[in-house]
């Protein structure tokens, strides 16, 4: 008599691997219930730090990437800052020498205390003496500022009486700057900015100094001749001079002290999400694995294929990553587009795109451990009690 196993008769009519995998997760809803939660939970909580990076980072620095000038002019001292830095005549004329200049303006920046709305707050200022060299690269609504006295403000802070219409108070002495147009993502230094001519931010150090004097600009805005790259401008401009450094607007933004640090930061928040959600998956999946060890022996003896076991496995693993996904994604929509503070969020739809792909990608490869286990089972071990193989 030959002991060798074969399958039985019933292989022909094994159930479908959807069945399988949706019976068992039927018969045990909380256990399940309670791993989609938690992915959607991450899911959630990596979404939403990721739009508090970039809403926290547009805050701080938006009006030095979307203003209109492609290359900026800082004196070394400033540090990379508009608020440190003082560009001097003699630093001036050195920029102008370059070759592959199309056009330089003057550039001023200045945090003020002013009434807006009634109330005292905190805005910034940021002047420009060329048209399309230092005014918001885009408008919201309204228009750009035509005349001394008129500004464009920060979208984010239209509510807080700096919408179009509205007049703003520089304190003391009481100056009036006429808010004419809104732009979005163009705050500096996460307070409410205000786009205005060289003359009015001039007008606005002087009404709260009336000792200043001359102003002088904070940095200098530069565009490039036909045919020369902005990247190739700022290496020309930085050689001409020890004594100022010029990047183009994106390098400005991301090369402000802070910024680096900010993401470096999240990343390693995000690096950490990035391998919980994982295990978790993956653990889960093999201890349930170990503890149907005896069902899944005795449906190999009766026939079921080694790969249908598998296939429910991952089936299983799509469907919880799927749905916590889903659930996570639902719970991050509703607070995308609020603000926190004085940082204003949005949906991030490339991020969600990116980290659902990542997550239910690595939750698959998580579960191959729990695969490997499932492929090992020998359909003999039904006749000695043994279950998955070690």
């Amino acid at each position: 008599m030959s002991h060798d196993w074969k399958p039985a008769s019933t292989l022909g009519h094994t159930r479908p691997t959807m069945f399988l995998a949706l019976k068992e997760m039927r018969r045990a809803p909380v256990r399940f219930g309670l791993l989609v939660a938690a992915i959607a939970l991450l899911v959630f909580l990596i979404l939403f730090q990721y739009t508090l990076q970039n809403g926290l980072i547009t805050a701080f620095v938006g009006a030095v990437r979307n203003q209109s000038a492609p290359v900026l002019v800082y004196s070394v001292d400033g540090q990379r800052t508009l608020q440190g830095s003082v560009i001097t005549p003699a630093m001036e004329a050195t920029v102008s020498g370059v070759g592959g200049i199309g056009a330089v303006g003057h550039l001023g920046e200045s945090t003020f205390t002013v009434t807006a709305g009634g109330r005292l707050s905190n805005a910034s200022v940021f002047g420009y003496d060329v048209a399309g060299l230092g005014s918001p690269s885009r408008l919201a609504r309204g228009r750009q500022a035509a005349a001394d006295g008129e500004a464009v403000a920060s979208a984010a802070d239209a509510a807080n009486g700096f919408d179009v219409g509205d007049t703003v108070r520089v304190e003391p002495g009481g100056y009036p700057i006429t808010i004419v147009g809104l732009a979005d993502d163009v705050q500096l230094n996460v307070t409410p900015t205000l786009f205005a001519s060289f003359a009015t931010y001039a007008a606005a150090v002087q009404a709260r100094n009336p000792d200043a004097g001359a102003v002088p600009p904070s940095a200098l805005g530069v565009r490039p001749a036909d045919g020369v790259s902005a990247a190739d401008l700022a290496r020309r401009i930085s050689a001409a001079s020890v004594d100022v450094e010029a990047f183009t607007k994106a390098d400005a933004a991301d090369k402000t002290p802070g910024v680096s640090q900010v993401r470096s930061s999240f990343f390693v928040i995000f690096l950490l999400y990035g391998l919980v959600v994982p295990l978790l998956t993956g653990l889960f999946f093999l201890i349930i694995t170990f503890q149907k060890a005896g069902a899944l022996t005795l449906l190999r003896a009766v026939g079921v294929s080694a790969g249908r076991l598998v296939r429910s496995l991952l089936v299983q693993v799509l469907i919880v990553m799927g749905a916590g996904v889903a659930v996570g994604i639902g719970l991050y929509a509703p607070v995308a587009s609020r603000r926190l503070g004085g940082i204003p969020l949005r949906f991030e739809t490339g991020a969600v795109v990116l980290w659902s792909v990542l997550l239910i990608g690595f939750g698959v490869l998580s579960s191959l451990v729990s695969a490997r286990r499932v492929l090992r089972i020998d359909p003999i071990a039904a006749t000695t009690g043994a279950g998955v193989a070690r």
